[in-house]
């Protein structure tokens, strides 16, 4: 039972925290702070996000840092939990997998820079990105995404036909 879930995130927890050695240490980005890969479509470009998506609520005191590491905790173990009721939903396990992956990613980050490593710099059609990403990031998103599209879940029964749950008055 969840296989497929806990396999999809072993993976994206592993692959990004190989990204991150690769690319922050590896390549010496940390130091570096730009490499140009596919200019100006793709660079690594090495940013420290003390908050969530985009800087929001970025803050370098360690209340907010462990905060968000306690909100990501939860939010992980809210997703194992729901995923636990999704059985046969292979959609909806591959979604919950990216999102708790790409979680424990960036949880494991926090604890060991303080911090979100992002490297990942995508420019395109004379836009200039000032943002980074990394590869929890994209799993994240996707998996939110695939969540919201894939999981059935109870929506109050009405609509999908079935009788809404409650007290009728």
């Amino acid at each position: 039972m969840m296989r497929r879930f806990w396999i999809t995130a072993v993976a994206v927890f592993g692959i990004d925290q190989l990204s991150k050695l690769a690319v922050v240490h590896g390549l010496d980005l940390i130091n570096r702070n730009e490499i140009d890969v596919l200019p100006p479509y793709i660079n690594f470009r090495m940013a420290w996000n003390f908050g969530i998506n985009f800087g929001l609520l970025s803050n370098s005191a360690d209340p907010a840092r462990w905060g968000l590491i306690a909100l990501a905790l939860a939010i992980s173990a809210w997703v194992v939990w729901w995923m636990r009721r999704e059985t046969g939903n292979w959609k909806a396990e591959l979604a919950g997998g990216l999102l708790v992956g790409g979680a424990l990613g960036n949880i494991i980050d926090r604890i060991v820079y303080g911090a979100v490593a992002d490297f990942l710099n995508m420019t395109c059609c004379g836009i200039e990105n000032p943002y980074a990403f990394n590869v929890a990031d994209i799993a994240i998103f996707a998996g939110a995404l695939g969540l919201v599209m894939f999981a059935k879940g109870d929506r109050g029964g009405s609509a999908r036909g079935g009788k809404a749950k409650g007290k009728v008055r």
